[in-house]
């Protein structure tokens, strides 16, 4: 039987979301104040779920996520996802007790008490793991 993970990213980013997005966005969809991430470790291709304790949607290209022991892993998309720096939240499905490269995330948009809309899929990224500088 396959198990179903869902990972839903809401809540106060959603609700800046629409402000934030706007002004410091490029036209490719990459935010200018995004914190910069010094690399302090080899990338791998997978999380375990259980460990992920947040994840910070930066820009249509880029999500954060922090693990037990405030451990960020930065996952830079290959492709542009488009909607997801402004939406702020997705979610995705998986049989597997880990979030990996392979796997496919949702954009979601809230559309004001109608339940959530599925604005599009996109591939993750490796996780690469980071210190986040202000």
């Amino acid at each position: 039987m396959k198990r179903l993970t869902p990972f839903l990213i809401a809540g106060a980013a959603l609700a800046l979301g629409s402000c934030a997005a706007g002004g410091n966005t490029s036209n490719n969809g990459r935010r200018a104040d995004i914190p910069k991430a010094k690399v302090t470790g080899k990338a791998v291709t997978c999380l375990p779920i259980q460990t992920i304790r947040e994840s910070i949607v930066r820009d249509d290209w880029t999500i954060d996520f922090r693990t037990n022991g405030s451990q960020w892993y930065r996952n830079n998309l290959p492709n542009r996802c488009n909607g997801l720096g402004m939406e702020r939240a997705f979610t995705y499905t998986t049989s597997l007790t880990q979030l990996c490269n392979v796997d496919i995330i949702t954009v979601i948009a809230n559309n004001g008490g109608m339940g959530p809309i599925n604005r599009g899929a996109c591939g993750l990224g490796e996780f690469t793991p980071v210190e986040l500088t202000k």
